[in-house]
């Protein structure tokens, strides 16, 4: 996109539907940690490894990055009681891991996908959509282990960690700049977790496996509770693949990490057998999220058409799910995305309010709201809302862009150059930073 038009859309007040998701792409920003090369002893076999960053560096990309992936993946949902359970399970495992004095944390996700995923230093977090698909605490055991099992092996180190290095919420679709993309970056979560789990290597993969699978049966967990884990990722994949899946088909679930989890519960670990699965307490304490599964299996449904570019079949879905569990944050945030990618910015910001009134701690429908009034002439509100955004969840340079594009759009450019400059200390490259660059010389701003 030009810069020229946008300014100039800025000054009518005319922005367009492409203007808006250039908006929300462009803005999307790369904050660096300096990697470095070195050994370190391995926390499993005592050798040395090579690694790409520190542990300090493992710790401060969760830190900064885990919380906007997260919101990315709507945040956690709104039921502390199931959170609090995930994390205690959680607990439990990696407290007999290799690693048991990193900073672990867990939060059960309003995302529809199925997966989880973790960051270097255990920033973790698992899917409303793979919790549901679940069935006993084994396999939700196994899952946590296998995340563990990523962290305690160091495998983003070993791998450098550069992909993680950016904000990986829109990655590889965020700045190409045209509709193409449009209708993806809408369920942009669902990519960056992706990037992030597409780093591993099948021996990482496996690795997870061997060590997830050693944490579980520590803590009382049959060993077939893997492979039951496994045995529903490669149905997941073989039924319906998920927009996960068909963009990161790299590193697909396969049969023979099925066999190998078997062969390891039949042999290894064949004195588990009778152990306990919890499937009562597991129901029990993951009720709240089952009585929605309805609303998960819509959304997931209109993600799926909305990867597709087919917007009304998505809409449609939405609004079943809005129907099924009106105060669904999750539902309110899609379909506002969804009905901004058909050109319907008055109805789509009607969502993302309402969206905002079902969960103001959580940021993503104040980013889509501020979007949205930009797109229907209102840079003050828009600003309010960005604002209110950074707020919630600072540290994003993107969303100091977005206010600086506000300011500009309401006449205000003193103060739209000063966001621009700082967006510019922390962005010297990409789309953004060359648009803010060129309105500063336009300006005469130094």
């Amino acid at each position: 996109m030009k810069h020229a038009p946008l300014s100039l859309a800025l000054s009518r007040q005319r922005l367009t539907r492409r203007h808006a998701l250039w908006l929300l792409g462009a803005s999307v920003s790369a904050t660096s940690l300096s990697a470095m090369q070195g050994c370190a002893q391995s926390p499993i076999t005592g050798e040395r490894i090579l690694v790409g960053m520190s542990e300090g560096q493992e710790r401060a990309i969760d830190a900064q990055q885990a919380p906007h992936q997260f919101s990315e993946d709507l945040g956690a949902i709104q039921d502390p009681a199931v959170n609090r359970y995930v994390s205690e399970l959680g607990r439990e495992l990696h407290t007999r891991s290799h690693r048991p004095d990193m900073p672990y944390n867990y939060r059960v996700l309003n995302a529809n996908y199925v997966n989880a995923y973790t960051f270097p230093a255990g920033a973790m977090g698992v899917t409303r959509g793979i919790l549901v698909a679940m069935k006993d605490e084994a396999e939700l055991a196994a899952l946590l282990g296998h995340e563990i099992g990523h962290v305690t092996a160091r495998h983003s180190a070993q791998r450098s960690g550069q992909g993680l290095l950016a904000n990986v919420a829109l990655m590889g679709v965020a700045l190409t700049a045209n509709e193409q993309w449009g209708n993806l970056a809408m369920v942009g979560g669902q990519i960056g977790a992706s990037a992030l789990l597409a780093s591993y290597s099948r021996d990482n993969e496996r690795e997870a496996d061997a060590l997830g699978q050693a944490y579980m049966v520590r803590s009382g967990y049959p060993a077939s509770g893997m492979v039951r884990l496994h045995q529903l990722l490669l149905d997941e994949e073989k039924q319906a693949p998920s927009l996960l899946q068909t963009m990161f088909s790299s590193h697909p679930m396969s049969a023979e990490r099925v066999a190998t989890a078997g062969r390891l519960a039949s042999t290894q670990y064949a004195n588990t057998k009778s152990l306990p699965t919890r499937r009562e307490r597991f129901m029990d304490s993951t009720a709240s999220v089952r009585r929605i599964q309805p609303t998960i299996e819509a959304c997931q449904r209109g993600e799926t058409a909305m990867s597709r570019k087919q917007l009304p079949q998505a809409q449609a879905a939405f609004a079943q799910a809005i129907k099924a569990t009106p105060r669904d944050y999750a539902a309110h945030v899609r379909m506002a995305q969804c009905l901004q990618a058909m050109g319907k910015p008055q109805e789509a910001r009607a969502y993302a309010q309402t969206g905002q009134s079902i969960y103001p701690q959580e940021a993503q429908a104040q980013k889509i709201s501020g979007v949205l009034a930009l797109q229907l002439k209102q840079p003050q509100q828009a600003y309010e809302d960005l604002t209110r955004f950074e707020q919630t969840l600072p540290g994003d340079p993107g969303i100091t862009f977005l206010r600086g594009i506000a300011l500009e759009g309401s006449g205000n450019r003193q103060d739209a150059a000063v966001l621009y400059r700082r967006f510019l200390q922390a962005n010297k490259q990409g789309q953004a930073a060359q648009y803010a660059a060129n309105r500063l010389q336009a300006w005469g701003v130094r």
